[in-house]
């Protein structure tokens, strides 16, 4: 097994238990300083404080399997709107938020810049300003989050 399912195997548990989602884990580096990246998200918004409190739990774990991982540093923290958003749960935070979207709609591949309006099941409703249209979770392609600053 190397040594980034190693470290999933150990952290998925802490991850699940406390309602997260992982949305990436980044291991670079070597046995003499190992650099392990963990991104998590949920359906609300992550507090510094979950995301500090994580970081202890995993750092607990690690530690005691010092000599498997080496030298490390552990950085925990939610991935950022630069990150495509990876599962629906995600989405729940950003109603009312525009999106760049990509998404297939029958054959064709489909781009838009739209906001969110609702979410029923699997359905996100999207308004880009000229209509309402439907997407099925399963469409989506790439969904990004647009920054606004008005």
């Amino acid at each position: 097994m190397d040594i980034k399912n190693k470290i999933l195997n150990i952290i998925s548990p802490i991850i699940v238990q406390n309602n997260l989602l992982l949305i990436d884990l980044v291991v670079r580096g070597d046995e003499r300083k190992r650099i392990i990246e963990v991104f998590v998200d949920s359906k609300e918004n992550i507090s510094a404080d979950l995301l500090a409190d994580i970081n202890r739990k995993i750092n607990s774990s690690l530690n005691y399997n010092e000599e498997e991982f080496g030298n490390y540093r552990l950085d925990v923290s939610s991935p950022g709107v630069d990150r495509p958003l990876k599962y629906l749960e995600q989405y729940y935070k950003h109603i009312n938020r525009q999106f760049d979207l990509q998404f297939k709609d029958g054959n064709e591949i489909k781009k838009s810049k739209a906001r969110l309006v609702s979410i029923n099941n699997d359905n996100l409703l999207f308004d880009d300003g000229m209509r309402e249209f439907l997407i099925k979770y399963n469409q989506i392609i790439k969904a990004k989050v647009l920054i606004s600053f008005s």
